[in-house]
C-alpha cells in the first residue's frame, strides 16, 4: 500500500469528520460514521488522504492516519460495499 492512499468517499450519515485518527472497524454497528470508496474524485462528498504517521494528521485538512487499537482514535468507521 502506498504511503499516500488517495481515498474518495461518500459519507452514508450526515456530520462533520474534525477527527484525523480514524479506526476501521469489522461491524456495521461499532462505527461512528458508515463510509464508501469511489473510483472519479467527482463522485465524492469528501476526498482524503492515508498518512502513515501520526503526525502528519495533525489539523483538519483531510490527512487520515489508521491507529491499531479503537480507543486512540477519534472517529470510528465501517467501509460499506455498496453506495446506497
Amino acid at each position: 500500500m502506498k504511503h499516500l492512499l488517495k481515498l474518495f468517499l461518500i459519507l452514508i450519515i450526515s456530520g462533520n469528520i474534525y477527527a484525523q485518527n480514524i479506526f476501521s472497524v469489522e461491524y456495521e454497528n461499532q462505527a461512528d460514521l458508515k463510509v464508501f470508496v469511489v473510483k472519479h474524485e467527482n463522485q465524492s462528498d469528501l476526498k482524503v488522504f492515508k498518512v502513515k504517521y501520526k503526525k502528519q494528521s495533525v489539523g483538519n485538512d483531510g490527512k487520515w492516519f489508521f491507529t491499531e487499537y479503537a480507543n486512540q482514535a477519534k472517529k470510528k468507521i465501517y467501509f460499506v460495499k455498496y453506495e446506497n
